[in-house]
């Protein structure tokens, strides 16, 4: 079995928008990624990020629900508010405890501040 024939399961952060399209830039300032415009514009004009699996070097490029954003190491998954049935979500894991019984401080984050995560095949 050749690497292409292996199916890989991806988990992807699910990014609701409004309406489709959205310009690929506004998605990475939706989701706090960079912290402005400006520099979301830059770091897709340099290469850093990838639409359904290809580097995309254009800022305005049309984004609609199903595509695959890859961006610092992470996936997101672009959906329409109200239709997000069809998506399977994952529990969130277990916060950590150190030996003294306290939470770590990364799972000290609200729940409204985690996003559903969604597994993709390929």
């Amino acid at each position: 079995m050749t690497e292409f024939e292996q199916e890989e399961e991806i988990y992807a952060t699910l990014v609701e928008i409004k309406r489709e399209p959205i310009e690929l830039y506004k998605i990475l300032k939706i989701e706090n990624l960079v912290s402005g415009g400006g520099e979301a514009k830059q770091v897709i004009a340099e290469g850093y990020v990838s639409l359904n699996g290809e580097v995309e070097t254009q800022k305005r490029k049309k984004v609609y629900a199903g595509d695959l954003i890859y961006f610092n190491e992470q996936y997101f998954q672009i959906a329409v508010q109200g239709e997000t049935a069809d998506y399977e979500f994952v529990e969130q894991e277990q916060p950590i405890t150190n030996n003294n019984g306290k939470q770590d401080k990364q799972s000290e984050l609200p729940q409204a501040a985690k996003k559903n995560r969604k597994p993709i095949s390929f």
